[in-house]
């Protein structure tokens, strides 16, 4: 007996946990852990009931008793000794669920129920079919029943008075009132629709246009972009918007007195479509995208302009003054008046503001090519966005102009070297003029404090949009009067920027410099020239 116990002993660590039968004890806990199945198994040895299982068991052998199919003698049933003896109280721990080697009853019983029920997801798609309704129209979506009987309504009540049709000066009650546009559109969308044309608009051709063509749920800036654009182009070119502006000047009441010198209405016109290519056309290529327009501010500029009869409080873009100062400038320059500028004329922009350099720079046409065809020559075009971007560095189409100046090798980055190139004429000018010169170490530190580059090696056109004083470290590197006016800042000017902080540099600039001129004129009138103080403009 003593024989057989050393063997079972020595074979407990190949005992499948399954077979051990113990309720009471984890399986896994038995695989992970042998040493557990050991000690239980040395316990249950020394069981009173598990010696007489033993020996009973021993004895069947003997006689040649079989076993039954559980390991267990029919005598030891008979006699109603416990095959397997527990060695944990029945009262202290909660029963198991039973095991099976195939799975648990459980878990047959679920795949059973899965497998003969199927999926409740799998039903609920299969008798409930949900319609997703559309939601990308490329030609816009179609307008909703309610927004169509209100525009036959309105329509029928303008074009029932006009059984005929509607002529071009009579169609712009429809632009307004119907299509909720600027009046000075009303021409170009009369000849839009009136294709044949005859001269008149009738009631199902605007229909046809306006309503079945679905522009009447289009937002604002796509349904300009379509009246003003070609029909075989896919972007706005400069000459897209003469119509328009054409019309405003012959409609709008603050540009009346423009009637009878139509030099100047040609000039004007010019001059409001290079400020909206300057500004919205980022791309820089003549080619104005909806994409442009809508992330521009040029369609509330337009609805200001419609509604406001003083031209001269739409800042943006159409203000008469800012075109009066723009132009003036350039006449002031161009002294032989051949509508060119060249390098000996622009260096004195400013009251000699700008150095040689910067000059030099911007006539290599690096920031921009010039639209003159005359070598060394800028046209007016050119002078317009050299001025915006001279006037208003804080603007981004100002900044990237200037980078590209001070980027020497075009890399993307404006290194020590780029800016040391340019501010060593200004060091220069200051000795001349006797000023305190500032060095240039101590001017790139100011430099790096203003911008806050990510990296103290160089500076990125990043760096610039997120910085507030970018555009005085243009000044400081070519223009003195700004640079001397920025280190001596007057409070008042200081006030006056915090008081209205929708005004842009550029607007007040315009402002000051329409006083001056039209001071001027009113002094050359009077027979006296002398009514402006030139230090107002720049302290040298």
């Amino acid at each position: 007996m003593v024989v057989m116990e050393m063997d079972i002993a020595r074979d407990v660590t190949d005992l499948d946990p399954e077979l051990l039968q113990l309720p009471e004890v984890s399986p896994l806990a038995l695989k992970t852990s042998p040493q557990i199945a050991e000690e239980l198994f040395g316990q249950w040895l020394s069981l009173p009931d598990t010696g007489r299982l033993v020996k009973s068991l021993i004895d069947d052998a003997k006689t040649g008793t079989s076993f039954g199919a559980s390991g267990n003698s029919t005598s030891t049933n008979a006699s109603g000794i416990s095959p397997l003896p527990s060695l944990f109280p029945a009262a202290n721990t909660p029963p198991l669920s039973p095991r099976s080697a195939v799975g648990s009853p459980r878990t047959m019983k679920q795949r059973a129920s899965f497998s003969s029920l199927g999926s409740p997801l799998k039903l609920v798609k299969e008798n409930v079919r949900e319609v997703i309704p559309q939601f990308y129209f490329q030609d816009g979506p179609p307008p909703s029943e309610e927004l169509r009987v209100q525009c036959n309504s309105r329509v029928d009540e303008i074009f029932n008075r006009n059984m005929d049709g509607l002529q071009v000066n009579e169609f712009k009650t429809v632009t307004k009132d119907i299509c909720k546009l600027p009046s000075f559109l009303s021409t170009t969308l009369f000849l839009k629709i009136d294709t044949n044309c005859t001269g008149l608009v009738t009631r199902d051709a605007f229909i046809k246009y306006w309503v079945e063509s679905k522009m009447i749920t289009m937002d604002v800036a796509t349904q300009i972009y379509k009246i003003l654009k070609q029909p075989d182009c896919k972007y706005l070119t400069q000459a897209d918007f003469r119509p328009a502006l054409k019309e405003l000047l012959a409609t709008h009441p603050g540009l009346e007195f423009l009637q009878n010198t139509p030099e100047f209405q040609e000039r004007y016109a010019e001059t409001v479509i290079y400020r909206i290519f300057y500004y919205i056309n980022r791309s820089g290529n003549g080619h104005l995208t909806l994409r442009e327009l809508r992330r521009g501010n040029l369609v509330a500029a337009m609805q200001h302009a419609d509604e406001e009869e003083d031209i001269n409080k739409v800042l943006r873009y159409f203000s008469y003054e800012h075109f009066y100062v723009i132009y003036c400038k350039f006449w002031e320059l161009d002294t032989d008046h051949d509508f060119l500028i060249d390098k000996e004329n622009l260096i004195k922009y400013g009251n000699h503001a700008l150095t040689y350099r910067i000059v030099d720079r911007i006539f290599s046409q690096v920031p921009r090519k010039f639209t003159s065809s005359i070598e060394g020559k800028m046209g007016y075009e050119d002078f317009v966005y050299f001025m915006l971007a001279e006037e208003d560095k804080s603007a981004e189409p100002s900044l990237e102009y200037w980078f590209k100046c001070i980027d020497l090798d075009g890399n993307g980055v404006l290194t020590r070297n780029e800016m040391q190139f340019f501010y060593e004429e200004q060091l220069h000018r200051m000795e001349c003029m006797g000023q305190e010169p500032v060095l240039f170490e101590d001017i790139l530190c100011q430099i790096v404090d203003m911008i806050s580059p990510e990296r103290e090696d160089y500076i990125t056109i990043q760096d610039f949009r997120g910085c507030k004083l970018s555009g005085n470290v243009f000044n400081i590197l070519f223009n003195l009067n700004k640079f001397m006016a920025f280190e001596s800042r007057d409070p008042f000017l200081i006030r006056q920027e915090r008081e209205d902080p929708t005004l842009t540099e550029w607007d007040r600039f315009a402002h000051r410099e329409y006083i001056r001129l039209s001071m001027e004129e009113d002094g050359e009138s009077n027979g006296s020239a002398e009514v402006w103080d030139e230090s107002l403009e720049a302290p040298f």
